[in-house]
Order: structure tokens, then sequence, then C-alpha cells
């Protein structure tokens, strides 16, 4: 049975020399976390290293995505450049490898026209959906000015995958910090921070009517739904009090596809499956920040039924990223 992955990531060098050149005020702390062992030389390699990787765990197929912040830390002018020219090179891996990549876009987000107008241009590369974060510098992903990126999703079909990134400094400041450096950045991003962010900015779109705007846009969330779909009792409320056509937990089962980022717990899985079905279920190792083995990646996959383990291994990202 063929093996998709959907969030397994890399890095335009570019982009990396750009974001470690901002001003200690605007850096991100989590490029740090890239760092760790030969994690940055697996980020950057679109060729044989990483396909020997997808061979080792059984991966067949995939969908490769820049790693965050991408170019939602950089002033407006250098992310454009920088959007475009990774969206080439990686269109570029694709080319050679057609049969074991395909690529989500990066957008320029804190130039909102122009980040409507690449995702156009990616989809004519054929890129097959976008990474995004929740936040662009200080423009957060539901504002107004964003609303074209998602019209430009929707008809062109293309999903959306709303990826954690660490939270503001105002807000590492005030809710992250106070231990040592290394458990604060923890603190701030795997261990919690990251998390919070990403099930915020879909909470966000839910609320300011996205998906009722735009009722075919599909969205991505990692690590089980991002802590989203432990708390739909409480945030169905706000739906009720925004006065939303339908329930926070109906937007979730119909415009929101979960994946579990190497995250193998079988109690999160039966959670996620009390709530949504395993049609809106996709597979991802999170790579190189996870690296199961194939024996794990089996066990996990053993979880579901025949139609199920069909499902999430390969025909529902099939029909969610266009591949045919």
């Amino acid at each position: 049975m063929p093996l998709i992955a959907v969030e397994e990531h890399w890095v335009a060098p570019r982009i990396t020399a750009a974001l470690a050149a901002l001003p200690p005020g605007e850096a991100d702390g989590s490029l740090a976390l890239n760092d760790r062992g030969d994690t940055l030389d697996r980020l950057a390699d679109l060729g044989e290293g990483r396909l020997r990787a997808m061979d080792a765990q059984g991966i067949d197929l995939a969908i490769v995505s820049h790693a965050p912040p991408g170019t939602q830390a950089l002033p407006a002018a250098d992310a454009v450049t920088l959007a475009r020219d990774a969206n080439d090179a990686v269109a570029e891996a694709v080319d050679r490898h057609p049969t074991r990549l395909r690529a989500m876009a990066t957008l320029p987000l804190t130039a909102p026209d122009a980040a409507a107008a690449e995702l156009e241009r990616a989809a004519g590369l054929g890129h097959v959906g976008a990474m995004v974060h929740g936040r662009a510098r200080d423009l957060l992903l539901d504002d107004p000015v964003l609303d074209d990126v998602f019209a430009v999703a929707a008809a062109r079909d293309l999903p959306v995958f709303i990826h954690p990134q660490i939270p503001a400094g105002a807000v590492r400041d005030a809710v992250y910090s106070g231990f040592d450096p290394v458990t604060d950045l923890g603190l701030a991003t795997f261990g919690w921070g990251w998390h919070v962010e990403a099930a915020t900015a879909a909470l966000r779109l839910i609320l300011r009517g996205t998906f009722d705007r735009h009722p075919d846009l599909q969205i991505v969330l990692g690590h089980w739904g991002e802590l989203l779909l432990f708390w739909l009792d409480r945030a169905d409320s706000l739906a009720r009090v925004r006065g939303l056509e339908r329930s926070v937990t109906d937007y979730v089962r119909t415009n929101v596809v979960v994946t579990s980022s190497g995250m193998f717990n079988p109690a999160l899985l039966r959670h996620v499956l009390s709530v949504t079905t395993a049609d809106r279920l996709v597979f991802s190792t999170d790579y190189p920040f996870q690296q199961p083995t194939a024996d794990e990646i089996e066990t996990f996959l053993g979880e579901f039924g025949a139609a199920d383990r069909e499902a999430v291994s390969h025909t529902t990202a099939r029909s969610l990223f266009g591949l045919g």
C-alpha cells in the first residue's frame, strides 16, 4: 500500500541566511532547534539523502514544506523575493524526483497582495498547497487583508497547512519565560507554545467567517489538530457568541484535515477519531524533527482497519492535494 507523508520539512539557504541576519528584537529563537545534530543538513537536502531516509521509513511520496518561520518573519520586500526563489528551487527538486516529491508553497504574507499572487504562480509551478503560520510579523493570519490568499487557495483547491511558530516576543516574555534559556525555548515551542499558537490561528480563521466566505477551503493542522480537537466543547460556545452559521466542531469536521506529525500515541488517535473521521486524517512524520522508524510507522498504521488505513496512508492525501 503506498504511503504519502504530508508534513516533511526543508529549508532554503537564502531564507536561513536572511532570518539569521535579523536584528535581535526580530529574530526567531526557534531557529536554534534547526542546529541540533544533523538537522540543518537534512533540512537542506532535497536529493539523495532525503530519498534514502524516505526509503528507510517506507515512504513513497513526501510533500515537502519550508520549516518555520519561512519568510513570515521577514520584511515585505525580502519576503517577496525569497519566497519566489524558494518556490522555484523546490519546484526544481520536484521536477528532478517527480515520483517521490511534491511541494507546498512558501508565501510572503508580510506582503498580502504579493502573497495571493505568489500562490497563483506557485500553483502554476505544480505546488499542491501552501504552508503558513499564524502570524506574519505583526499581521495575524485571519486579518482581512489576507483573505485573498484564502480565496485563491479555495478557488485552486489548494489546502493550507497552518504550522506552529514561536509566539510573539511580548507573549514569550509574559508567559514563556522565567526558567533557564533552554527551558524557556522549549516551553515556547515544541513543549507547548507552538501548538497553542497554531490552534489559536485556526480558531480565529473560523471565528472570522473564513469558511463561510470560502466553504471549499481546506486547512491542515498537525500534531493531532494542535490542541483544538481536544477543546471543542468550549470552543463551540465561541461560535454561538460570534453568531456563526455552524459550530466550531462542524467547521472542524468539514474544513480541517488532521495529521499526527510523527506523534503515534494511540490514545491521541482514539480521541481524534471520536471527533472526526479517518478520511479526515493524513500521514506525516514531521521530518527531520521527528524520524520514526519503519517499524514504528507500521505499528501506528496497524491501529487502523483496512479501509481506514488506506485512507490515512494515501487516498485522502491524493484527493486533498490533487495528486491523481
